[in-house]
Parts: structure tokens; C-alpha cells; sequence
């Protein structure tokens, strides 16, 4: 996908998270858009709590389209989950995302890192830190 087009729907999945600032209870607003050869098949924002995550949202709207596309994810996708359900990290490799596109890193010391190392060891190709000036302060203090 072109740099252009990256940009925008990582705006978008930024734009998810901040509609949700507030309303996510202790985890993160995130928000995450699938795309494949460039089309939205998929997008959604941490719910309403906390759970369920984005990423796991999107995956279901995306359902087998998921395959082969692109997960912009405005916060690194976990990669271990409290509750003891598959990290969305597995989740996305598991549908069988090709490339995942993440704006921050995790600022939590215990877990971050953890899904963008599960998902390279899945094979699934990772690229971090797009447009993270601009999704920076969804994440400050966590």
C-alpha cells in the first residue's frame, strides 16, 4: 500500500481511539481498521469497559477478508491478555493478517512489546511507530 494510503487509515484508527477516550475503564483506547487491496473491511474502537479490544471488533466484522490485508492499530496489538482470552496479537495472526501498521508502542513495562515479538514470530510482517506524533497523547501516563 502507498505511504498516502497508510496515513489515512492510520488517522482513522486514531480518530476510533479518540472518540473513545474516557469510556475504555483501565485498558487503552485503541483503535484498529482493517484494510484489503485497500478497501475498509473491517474497524472498530476498544468497547465500551474495555473489552472487547479493537482488534478482536475488527477481526469479526472483517471475518475471512482478514486474510492477506493490512491492521492499522493506533496501540501496539497486546500480546497477552489479564482475562486469559487469545492476546489480539494471536488473534491477527490467527486470521491470517499479513502486515500489521502501529502508531505507539505500549508504555506498559510488563506487556509491551510482547505482540509485535508474537506477531513476527508468526511471520506476519510489523511496522511501527506511523503517525505516532499524532497518537502520542492517547497513550501519555500509561
Amino acid at each position: 500500500m502507498s505511504r498516502t494510503l497508510d496515513e489515512t487509515l492510520m488517522r482513522k484508527a486514531i480518530a476510533l481511539a479518540r472518540d473513545r477516550l474516557g469510556a475504555t475503564g483501565a485498558n487503552p483506547a485503541v483503535g484498529c481498521v482493517i484494510a484489503a487491496a485497500g478497501r475498509v473491511v473491517g474497524e472498530a474502537a476498544t468497547a465500551t469497559g474495555g473489552r472487547p479490544h479493537a482488534e478482536e471488533q475488527a477481526l469479526l466484522l472483517a471475518g475471512a477478508r482478514a486474510r492477506g490485508a493490512t491492521a492499522y492499530v493506533s496501540l501496539e496489538p497486546c500480546g497477552e491478555r489479564t482475562s486469559g482470552a487469545p492476546s489480539c496479537a494471536t488473534r491477527l495472526a490467527a486470521a491470517g493478517i499479513a502486515r500489521v501498521v502501529y502508531a505507539c508502542a505500549n508504555p506498559d513495562r510488563r506487556s509491551g512489546g510482547r505482540g509485535p515479538a508474537a506477531l513476527a514470530a508468526a511471520g506476519v510482517h510489523v511496522e511501527k511507530g506511523l503517525l505516532a506524533g499524532e497518537a502520542a497523547d492517547l497513550y501519555q501516563g500509561g
